[in-house]
């Protein structure tokens, strides 16, 4: 604990501005969330999630925010697996409430805010080395693309659906593309249970590999959550699309987003949806659905995340001066 004051304490008597520039990073930071909330915001037609929302019986809403939740649960818990695999000391609530933060600020701001920021800002308040926090984030990112893999490649090779006319990747091309996902995986897999050499690195940070069997919980938990994600759009579309249909165009919806680096996905999820099942239902239905989704999974959970970390860090700064 010496070690770690010292330098700071040090730091701030040579340059005594340096405490003045912090807070005017921070306080530009929390400009910047906010500025990013009201644009995502603002991006929403406001008046069609209103009008999807309430031709809805509330039991259908009831148990698409149930999922919902449940979604952000699961993907929260591969933290879980961080704090088991690096074995860090903090509680399972704290880890929770960090990557439930970070996961909703990922959905809606991309990976490098989400996913990485916030990860970042959170676990190094609650004392956590850097080269753990990489090595958690690491294994949750991991485990997110393990179950796209498992549960992608058996969709594209075994249930392909038929692509628009024009596009690039016909239907044979995503079968060979299923059958490459879930190569990938089964490589995972082996070198888990079978290699040798379990330690590597990679731009000097030693990244271990884990357990058969924590590779396999791995798996389990992400499959079921991009499951119960796919559930959610299912049961808004009024389950008029079979499953494995919806659950085929959420996971190429979801590259298709990474590909466009759009935050949030915003236009892409709707766009691969529409020109995919556009013929099985008519787009203003599609589109309602969607926009209730998104309404439900993004940005309810992303003002309620917003609050939470407000919270977090007026916590975390009274502690600071408590000493």
């Amino acid at each position: 604990m010496t070690e770690a004051v010292h330098p700071q304490a040090g730091q701030g008597a040579k340059n005594p501005w340096w405490p003045w520039a912090k807070r005017l990073l921070t306080g530009v930071f929390f400009i910047l969330v906010i500025w990013l909330l009201v644009t995502q915001a603002r991006s929403v037609e406001w008046g069609e999630v209103r009008e999807s929302i309430t031709a809805y019986k509330t039991s259908t809403l009831a148990l698409a925010v149930l999922l919902a939740a449940a979604s952000h649960l699961l993907f929260s818990s591969f933290d879980l697996l961080g704090r088991l695999y690096t074995r860090h000391g903090l509680s399972k609530l704290k880890v929770l409430l960090v990557a439930s933060i970070s996961y909703v600020f990922t959905l809606n701001l991309g990976a490098l805010v989400g996913g990485v920021g916030f990860r970042y800002r959170l676990y190094t308040r609650l004392g956590l080395d850097k080269g753990v926090i990489t090595r958690v984030y690491a294994l949750s990112v991991i485990t997110n693309w393990l179950g796209y893999f498992v549960l992608g490649g058996a969709a594209f090779l075994f249930a392909p659906i038929d692509v628009p006319d024009g596009w690039k990747v016909g239907s044979t091309a995503l079968q060979v593309l299923g059958a490459a996902l879930l190569a990938i995986a089964m490589v995972y897999f082996c070198l888990c249970a079978f290699a040798k050499k379990r330690t590597y690195t990679i731009r000097k940070q030693e990244l271990t590999l884990p357990s058969f069997r924590l590779a396999a919980t791995q798996c389990v938990i992400s499959v079921v959550n991009w499951s119960v994600m796919a559930s959610i759009i299912y049961l808004l579309l009024q389950q008029k699309i079979e499953f494995t249909a919806v659950l085929t165009v959420l996971l190429m919806s979801a590259v298709a987003g990474v590909l466009t680096h759009v935050p949030a996905g915003l236009g892409v999820l709707e766009a691969v949806f529409i020109a995919m099942l556009g013929d099985r239902m008519p787009a203003s239905a599609l589109l309602a659905a969607l926009l209730a989704y998104r309404a439900i999974y993004y940005l309810i959970p992303l003002v309620i995340g917003t609050v939470a970390y407000g919270i977090t860090e007026a916590r975390a700064k009274k502690m600071k001066q408590a000493g």
